[in-house]
């Protein structure tokens, strides 16, 4: 049975198969009955409640309250924003009645045809149209300004093709919606919140990131600038892991919200929105974890510390018990998180292959040689390394265990990261290679014809251009045109 558990596709093997293998088995999430949607299991869930709380309460600290808008959008306020539409047209769900019938030839229940809504909803592919809709009543004066709201929700965007995590029909994430008096005001909040998710990704998920400004043809519907935080998993794939978007007063003037300034003059206001979703668990998974199983990260894992009795007789699990009733009680002192796994019905070395695949950051196993020896079996998850402590003090040796794997977690990443940036300047070796994955900076004429050619002939795209980059100009890969600064290209998911 523990071979069992941990038989995973081999990611030199099938990167794809390894990682649905890896979602399915560790108990994370399984597809549901509704095609494209998935089922986030309580494992998964957990891990998704720790980034939730961590992230949230990020916000909270620059200010931002919660609230809650209506899942359901009036058509009509979808049709007021014209690149907006556009941008989610093809994706929107849509609610044209609003009640059943028994059929009538008994074959269960039909919609009733008598019942159509007198104007259709658009179940929320995102909340801008609705939020804003909704805060011209909020705001009247300069004295209602800023706005900074926050809302924890699902959304459906209707993907045909789809997998657990990283593209669902409908997926759980988190969306800012700010108002503000000035461009100046607006913009730095942008900035302060692409910060926050690119501190939030390399401190809690030990995962390097880019920051950076997308293109024209990248940018959110609606935007007139879209920075993102981009993120390079193992198999050289990029993944956006965040972006914090500058809307201008585009929504505003679409929906005429206005203020009266302190000059006593009506202007529309300036507005942001920024959000990450449940795509950072497909983040989380791919830039850490290994065939042996998923490798958490310490700050996001749901217990930081399993410990497994070894013993024959009940006897001894009574006398294991009491020992470790002691290191729980320290490691909780500390702020630990730790569960202790004395159920009868698996064995040893089953639970160490669970735990193993389930990422956990430090097992400790007990046995009664342990006890004669006052020692703990310490093995940590990154490295698959083992060896035996004293069990004295061993909840502060295990604190700093801890942080060490963290640390290490990150900067195998951040090594990794190193390793696959490549620097061309003919697109001759662009194409050779964007063949071995990873990030590429290039030179390009900043046009959207050449960004549109090198999609097309490479499957790849701009990711962002830097904004830490090297800013030294040159000429196109393409086209030989001046560029003002190399971007990064990369195939991506």
């Amino acid at each position: 049975m523990a071979k069992e558990i941990k038989e995973l596709t081999p990611r030199d093997e099938n990167y794809s198969q390894w990682y649905n293998d890896l979602v399915i088995k560790a108990d994370l999430a399984e597809n549901s009955a509704v095609r494209g949607c998935m089922v986030i299991k309580p494992y998964g869930y957990a891990i998704w409640e720790k980034i939730q709380r961590q992230l949230d309460d990020m916000f909270k600290e620059t200010g931002h309250v919660n609230a809650y808008f209506p899942l359901f959008i009036p058509k009509s306020f979808l049709s007021k924003e014209a690149d907006h539409v556009e941008g989610f047209a093809k994706e929107c769900a849509v609610v044209t009645h609003y009640r059943l019938k028994n059929d009538p030839n008994g074959k269960g229940v039909v919609v009733d045809p008598e019942a159509r809504l007198e104007e259709e909803l658009i179940v929320r592919p995102t909340s801008e149209t609705i939020i804003w809709n909704t805060y011209k009543g909020w705001i009247q004066s300069y004295r209602d300004l800023p706005i900074l709201v926050n809302q924890w929700a699902n959304v459906v965007r209707w993907e045909m093709r789809t997998r657990l995590f990283l593209r669902t029909a409908e997926f759980l994430w988190q969306e800012g919606h700010t108002a503000h008096a000035t461009q100046e005001e607006a913009l730095e909040e942008t900035v302060k919140m692409l910060n926050v998710y690119a501190e939030f990704a390399e401190k809690y998920m030990a995962l390097p990131v880019i920051k950076g400004v997308k293109t024209f043809s990248e940018r959110f519907a609606g935007a007139l600038e879209t920075y993102c935080i981009e993120a390079l998993m193992q198999d050289g794939k990029a993944l956006q892991a965040g972006t914090s978007h500058f809307l201008g007063q585009n929504f505003a003037k679409a929906f005429d919200v206005q203020f009266i300034d302190k000059e006593g003059k009506r202007e529309y206001v300036w507005s942001t929105s920024w959000g990450v979703s449940t795509r950072l668990m497909g983040a989380l998974i791919m830039s850490h974890s290994d065939d042996n199983g998923l490798v958490l990260p310490p700050r996001l894992a749901p217990y930081q510390v399993v410990i497994v009795p070894i013993y024959k007789t009940d006897e001894q699990l009574a006398q294991i018990d009491t020992c470790v009733a002691g290191i729980v009680s320290a490691l909780k002192a500390l702020n630990i998180s730790v569960k202790y796994d004395n159920a009868q019905n698996k064995k040893p070395g089953w639970k160490f292959a669970e735990y193993e695949l389930k990422g956990v950051p430090v097992r400790l196993a007990i046995g009664a040689r342990d006890l004669e020896n006052g020692t703990v079996e310490v093995a940590r998850r990154d490295t698959l390394t083992k060896e035996t402590r004293t069990s004295e003090n061993i909840a502060v040796y295990v604190k700093q265990l801890l942080e060490d794997i963290q640390a290490n977690i990150y900067q195998k990443a951040c090594d990794y990261r190193t390793s696959k940036i490549i620097t061309v300047d003919t697109y001759e070796e662009f194409k050779e290679k964007i063949e071995e994955g990873g990030f590429i900076l290039a030179h390009w004429d900043g046009t959207i014809e050449t960004e549109a050619l090198v999609k097309e002939e490479t499957k790849a795209t701009i990711r962002c251009i830097p904004l830490d980059g090297d800013q030294t100009p040159g000429k196109c890969m393409v086209t030989g045109k001046p560029s003002a600064q190399r971007v990064i290209f990369a195939r991506s998911y």
